[in-house]
């Protein structure tokens, strides 16, 4: 598997013989490089230009933005709602498990899980968490789930960038929480069931483009 950061919470997540998914891909606006990206598959965690900008995605068959389970292209996707009290936007929070590995992509969820939300994304080995703040998680609510879910690998996303438009906190805080000070570093991460680490690891992956 390999999973490519673009900024903000795009992903792009592929494997042999299932089908790729891109996860909440931003807008133009945002200041980021626009996105020029193909896949069988989009996720939106929510409403918004940062996150649902199908346009910038071609050749994708189906579009995800609701809670519900699917099966396309031999990957299950669970959609879950976050939405936590009347003040607090909808969210949709994707578990996305390719048999061997599964991948939870928090979008901009805003509050600790509650214990239904957990036991749905139970057994996660790769999260991609919101740490940056502002509308999601700020560092220590971000290190909070990631002590409760234990994946084998955190990847923090929605965080500011040189060139980012939106106002958000830096990733240093989350390490320092996390109590990470050499945090491994990658341009992607490509990973297999095989070499999945036994402990929580935190990888920052350097956004493409």
């Amino acid at each position: 598997m390999e999973i490519t950061w673009y900024g903000l919470s795009c992903f792009r997540i592929t494997e042999r013989k299932y089908a790729s998914v891109v996860t909440d891909p931003y807008s133009n606006k945002v200041g980021l490089p626009p996105l020029k990206l193909k896949s069988d598959v989009v996720t939106v965690s929510h409403d918004a230009s940062g996150h649902n900008n199908l346009g910038g995605i071609s050749g994708y068959q189906h579009a995800l933005d609701g809670p519900g389970e699917y099966e396309i292209g031999n990957v299950f996707f669970t959609g879950i709602a976050t939405r936590n009290g009347a003040q607090a936007s909808s969210n949709i929070a994707y578990l996305i498990n390719f048999d061997s590995i599964s991948v939870a992509h928090l979008g901009d969820i805003q509050k600790v899980p509650t214990q239904t939300q957990l036991e749905a994304l139970e057994q996660v080995n790769i999260l991609l968490v919101p740490v940056g703040g502002g509308n999601s998680l700020n560092a220590s609510k971000a290190a909070e789930i990631v002590s409760m879910l234990e994946p084998n690998i955190v990847i923090p996303m929605h965080y500011q960038l040189p060139s980012l438009k939106v106002d958000l906190e830096g990733v240093d805080r989350f390490l320092k929480e996390m109590g990470v000070t050499e945090p491994t570093e990658e341009s992607s991460l490509k990973i297999s069931a095989s070499n999945l680490p036994e402990e929580t690891e935190t990888v920052i992956l350097a956004p493409k483009g």
